[in-house]
């Protein structure tokens, strides 16, 4: 079955595109790459999902015109898909871009993603699974993550005697952990690229600090650091998640404002290195891993991947995804076309000892439609294999 994978993050800086090729074999599922392309988001596009996601207020009109120009956009990424497959696809999986995910009390309530997969499916003519969060919200959990269902069928813990975590660094740092005789664990760490970016914006007026060049440049101010590693999140217990909704432009100006002293723009930046380092190494010694497998854009950051094997060195290794033949750019990607096998095949996707869920739900609606209810099922894998 030929899968196409879009995804969208929280840096929401362009559409990353898959194509894969999935073959059941047993309690193993076979990947196989068929390539992936990274298409970046016009300026007016990104100028126009930044104005309404929060604190910022909008309007109903708002999000119907961002909810269809982005339909349109996932549309010709789900096109280049097609042709990545070789042209021709049985499904796209277009999860949309999250422009609110309602959290109460640590307790997700709701989530928001926009994209008119109708659009989608109109251009590429298969069906379309979109959505992917609500069921397990519906079902008591986090909505997210959902990549731990990926990353727990790629490390298989019973290949390995220690615990092993991957690591998505994209606006939000997640960390799934996967352990012999264990359930899996994952959550939203805090912010990776979201702080970091967002000052790149206020201080440079740019999207981000390229290659970290400008954090590299500066010194962590510590008085700094510390006010920012005392928000309550990072010591509530998973499962939980988050988003822009916390770690916002306006979250960085309230901590600096706060602080009461003027600091440099290359020591914020490099103070916002540290935090995300420092939070994601936390996580990964309060889990007692071995090794942390690595992926999205955060990895082409040289000086907080440095920093990251630093506070590592003598405890965990830190690699990348692509030593398993995943790009670690497109791994999100590849891991919601997984999402997609598995909604087709009536098999859960959530994983309930990450979310919290009641139950593991399967994800996501389809448009136009879907597989028959009385197709048959394959047994749910227990391994991932990436076929070269």
């Amino acid at each position: 079955m030929k899968i196409v994978g879009l995804m969208s993050g929280t840096s929401y800086d362009g559409v990353d595109v898959v194509a894969a090729e999935f073959t059941a074999d047993g309690d193993t599922l076979r990947l196989r790459p068929l390539g992936h392309r990274e298409l970046a988001y016009p300026d007016d596009l990104r100028a126009g999902i930044g104005a309404l996601l929060p604190p910022a207020a909008t309007t109903i009109e708002a999000v119907c015109r961002l909810d269809n120009r982005l339909g349109e956009v996932f549309a010709e990424a789900a096109a280049v898909g097609v042709e990545l497959a070789g042209g021709a696809a049985d499904a796209v999986v277009s999860p949309g871009q999250t422009v609110f995910h309602w959290v109460e009390d640590g307790q997700v309530r709701g989530t928001l993603q926009l994209g008119a997969p109708a659009r989608v499916a109109a251009r590429v003519g298969v069906p379309v699974l979109h959505d992917l969060r609500s069921a397990d919200v519906a079902a008591g959990g986090q909505g997210a993550p959902l990549v731990p269902a990926f990353d727990a069928l790629l490390l298989d813990p019973a290949a390995g005697a220690a615990p092993r975590a991957a690591l998505n660094l994209g606006g939000i740092a997640n960390l799934t952990v996967v352990a012999p005789g264990a359930p899996v664990l994952g959550y939203d760490v805090g912010p990776a690229n979201a702080l970091l970016d967002a000052a790149a914006r206020r201080f440079l007026d740019r999207p981000c600090d390229a290659d970290g060049a400008r954090a590299a440049a500066g010194r962590v101010h510590e008085a700094l650091l510390a006010r920012l590693l005392a928000e309550p999140y990072y010591a509530a217990p998973p499962p939980k998640s988050t988003g822009k909704e916390l770690f916002h432009g306006g979250y960085l100006d309230a901590a600096l404002v706060a602080l009461g002293e003027p600091v440099a723009a290359d020591d914020v930046l490099a103070t916002l290195t540290e935090l995300t380092a420092r939070t994601v190494a936390d996580a990964c010694d309060r889990h007692r891993v071995t090794e942390v497998v690595a992926a999205g854009g955060g990895v082409r950051n040289p000086t907080l991947r440095a920093r990251l094997a630093a506070l590592g060195e003598g405890r965990w290794r830190l690699r990348t995804t692509d030593e398993l033949g995943v790009p670690a750019q497109a791994k999100e990607a590849y891991a919601f076309a997984l999402l997609g096998w598995l909604s087709w095949h009536g098999l859960p996707g959530a994983v309930p000892s990450v979310t919290g869920a009641s139950r593991a739900a399967v994800l996501g609606s389809w448009t136009p439609a879907g597989p028959s209810a009385a197709a048959p099922r394959p047994p749910a894998p227990r391994r991932l294999v990436v076929d070269a």
